[in-house]
């Protein structure tokens, strides 16, 4: 499920391997999971619960 879905990591995350980041991958829903184990589990999202948490967020 997750493996055909394009990923995107935060602009705000650097290079390095101690960095702690996420990655999203946006369709109909949202994704999202860590990016140092890509392999792991991955939250789901609705498209309303997702814009829910970003308008909280923001």
């Amino acid at each position: 499920m997750t493996r055909e879905r394009t990923w995107r990591k935060s602009s705000y995350s650097s290079d390095t391997i101690d960095s702690d980041c996420v990655e999203v991958s946006l369709t109909q829903d949202a994704l999202v999971r860590d990016s140092k184990n890509a392999s792991g589990e991955v939250l789901a999202f609705s498209a309303p619960a997702w814009q829910s948490l970003l308008n909280w967020l923001g």
